[in-house]
């Protein structure tokens, strides 16, 4: 069923970076229709990380069923190809029940590979993972990314040396396969998702309005308790600055603070320039898609013209 193209309908896809207003736009549409919301957040899937993510209040998720959020351990790793096994299950039995799927998010990656489809890989081995994060902490992110280089330099050359999530990725799929992630992909034909979408992006006509948005938000977590946040997941015992969740946008910076690498001023200061620094390539990745409609989310109702959108396509009637 999942592997075949479902006639006739369309699923309603907002996407944008960091602080647009994806969520309160998706809230505004599904109390148009009955809806469903399926996450589009590599962030969002990770239990006990509420503040750092700016996750959905208790009421918000009450208000319309969500999916993927909450659905892992901050001690775990989630793909993009689990991401899109799930989605595509999800749609489907969304619209099973007569709902409209709604997709809502700023990973860009999951975007991506929803619209044009995602190589063929492994999937991710726990014991090896586990292995070379204890080798990243050992010997650092540089030495993988040199051991990479002998083994795949066309994949090494490609990634920064401190890409630590990708470098790792791409020995562990040496370590599995015994052949290069480069030669695995030239290998490859992709295979798009079974479904269209109606791909509404939320963008700022004035990035530096965005900007102090950013800063405004950073500053409501910190007052919110993210470092406290942090502290309880540091108290766990199983978690490190290396794994995907810690490396989270903010996530990282207040881990730092706590090991005393760094000030409350620095870590704030160094948080939002990340914040930024991934808001541009959110920016970046939403222009390499030509089939979406941008719209202004510094307008005056964005989510009015969203529906629509919606509308014009017979999403909601």
């Amino acid at each position: 069923m999942l592997d075949q193209q479902i006639p006739n309908t369309k699923i309603l896809a907002i996407m944008g970076p960091t602080a647009s207003g994806k969520t309160a736009a998706a809230l505004a549409i599904a109390k148009h229709t009955p809806s469903e919301i399926i996450s589009v957040d590599s962030a969002l899937v990770y239990r006990e990380m509420n503040i750092g993510t700016a996750k959905p209040s208790a009421a918000e998720l009450a208000s319309v069923p969500h999916h993927l959020i909450d659905i892992i351990s901050p001690a775990e790793s989630y793909s993009v190809a689990q991401f899109l096994l799930d989605t595509k299950r999800l749609v489907t039995e969304i619209q099973h029940r007569g709902n409209l799927p709604i997709l809502v998010g700023g990973t860009m990656m999951y975007f991506n590979a929803l619209i044009k489809g995602l190589d063929d890989l492994p999937v991710a081995d726990p014991s090896i993972r586990a292995k070379l994060d204890d080798e990243a902490r050992r010997s650092g992110i540089p030495a993988l990314h040199a051991r990479l280089a002998s083994i795949d330099p066309i994949t090494a050359a490609r990634l920064k040396p401190n890409d630590s999530q990708r470098i790792q990725r791409a020995l562990e799929i040496y370590t599995i396969t015994g052949v290069s992630m480069s030669t695995l992909l030239a290998q490859q034909t992709k295979a798009a998702a079974p479904f269209q979408m109606l791909a509404l992006s939320l963008e700022p006509s004035d990035r530096s309005v965005l900007h102090q948005r950013i800063s405004d938000r950073f500053d409501i977590m910190l007052e919110q308790g993210l470092l406290d946040e942090v502290r309880q997941l540091r108290l766990r015992g199983d978690l490190h600055a290396n794994l995907p969740s810690m490396r989270c946008v903010g996530y990282r910076q207040a881990w730092e603070h706590l090991e005393g690498l760094c000030d409350k001023q620095q870590m704030r200061e160094l948080g939002i320039i990340a914040t930024r620094q991934l808001v541009k390539r959110q920016l970046t990745w939403l222009r390499s898609m030509p089939e979406r409609i941008v719209i202004d989310c510094l307008a005056t109702n964005p989510s009015a013209e969203i529906l629509r959108h919606a509308e014009l396509e017979g999403l909601i009637h």
